[in-house]
């Protein structure tokens, strides 16, 4: 969607961690360049650290994971602890932390990884399957009581926010019987029809049976209950502005209401360097590659394909308990503490596809290979800066477009 591509600049152009989260497909050609082990697994694919964060399972438990799967593929597995490791180095820069700390930020993610890959490599296959990272597993890596505090009072807000009575006044007007998403440019709008109502009501009718279709049958019944009320354009994060991204609005009764966020799924940006996807739909694939992944997903993920606009979607729902870092501000020592939680995070989502004693093995029991993802982060970090430099200089010179929010 090019009249959105001006948002997405100005995004990136805030700083080069936030270049860095827009530009996964800079790096992936990058990497696809690179010597790798020829280890193949399913890879998040665009794994930074504001790629992690606390979300609810179908049973309402807190757990952290990773949470954006939009360029997952088979790929090699370190092309994730790479650019994991790359995200510390680049966002310390940016909030000024001493480079020693920003690097040993990078050196924990690895270590935690490896450390957490041997540990399971000894495990039954079941337990690395079940294992998940709960808010007390979390909490234990806190670096002090008041963080603790912190994080217990941001989980109560999030499971108050997730709430449609809280999501409701703040994206609806009218009554949940006439409701409507409000209108809010360039953010949230509702796409000007040029086609016949009719052909376009046909279409969103042939999507939603579709997404239907790909739920597993005991949630179509529970899906089955709410009507289709409205949908629009909403802008999200930096790597998916200038894709077609909605929020979609279902309601039960005059007390329920459901909220669905609509992805446009393209081809992920490591295609060319991995093969082309095996799924038809790469709404599809993300959904596949998210319940691989994750240690538990939305129970509404799913997948359909717009034929009016011919574009692939996954489907999952919108602000569930979500809990992101507040990085701004962040210490060295809850930046490392960070760090550590999401290497854990990452080697738990590789050693459901993976073999985790092979990994282990290819990693070894020393800090060479850890000191090895430092060198390599450090090196790629200097290289996002000037390619940072370039993409503002883009801009100054007209050639990219930025838009105010």
């Amino acid at each position: 969607m090019p009249e959105l591509l001006p948002i997405r600049h100005a995004r990136m152009a805030q700083s080069a961690f936030g270049f860095l989260r827009g530009s996964a497909a800079i790096m992936a050609a990058d990497l696809g360049r690179t010597p790798s082990t020829g280890v193949n697994i399913q890879i998040c694919g665009d794994c930074h650290l504001l790629n992690f964060g606390g979300f609810a399972t179908p049973e309402r438990v807190q757990i952290f994971d990773i949470h954006d799967f939009d360029e997952t593929a088979q790929a090699p597995w370190e092309w994730d602890l790479k650019r994991l490791a790359t995200s510390f180095v680049v966002a310390g820069r940016h909030i000024r932390l001493r480079e020693r700390d920003s690097q040993r930020a990078a050196f924990s993610v690895s270590q935690a990884y490896r450390e957490q890959m041997a540990e399971y490599s000894e495990m039954p296959v079941l337990d690395v399957w079940y294992d998940k990272i709960d808010v007390a597993r979390f909490l234990k890596e806190a670096p002090s009581e008041e963080f603790r505090e912190r994080v217990q009072k941001r989980v109560e807000r999030a499971r108050e926010e997730a709430t449609a009575e809280h999501i409701f006044p703040k994206l609806v007007e009218g009554t949940r019987a006439k409701a409507r998403i409000k209108d809010n440019p360039p953010l949230i709008y509702h796409i000007p029809s040029v086609q016949k109502r009719a052909e376009y009501t046909g279409s969103l009718e042939r999507a939603i049976a579709e997404y239907r279709n790909s739920l597993p049958e005991h949630t179509r019944v529970l899906f089955d209950r709410f009507q289709y009320r409205d949908v629009a354009i909403k802008v999200v994060g930096v790597g998916s502005v200038g894709m077609m991204c909605m929020v979609a609005l279902f309601t039960a009764s005059d007390e329920d209401a459901l909220f669905l966020q609509v992805k446009e799924a393209r081809a992920s940006v490591l295609e060319p360097y991995t093969g082309k996807s095996p799924y038809p739909n790469h709404g599809q694939r993300v959904v596949a590659g998210r319940r691989l992944m994750q240690a538990a997903s939305d129970i509404f993920l799913g997948y359909s394909h717009g034929k009016l606009v011919g574009r692939d979607f996954y489907v999952r729902q919108l602000r569930d308990m979500k809990i992101k870092i507040m990085l701004e501000g962040a210490d060295p020592d809850l930046f490392r503490m960070y760090a550590r939680i999401c290497g854990q995070g990452l080697a738990r989502a590789h050693a459901r596809s993976g073999d985790a004693a092979l990994l282990s093995g290819y990693m070894g029991s020393s800090h060479e290979f850890d000191d090895a993802i430092v060198e390599f982060s450090v090196a790629y970090a200097d290289q996002t800066e000037r390619d940072y430099k370039a993409f503002l200089r883009a801009i100054r010179d007209g050639r990219l477009k930025i838009a105010e929010e």
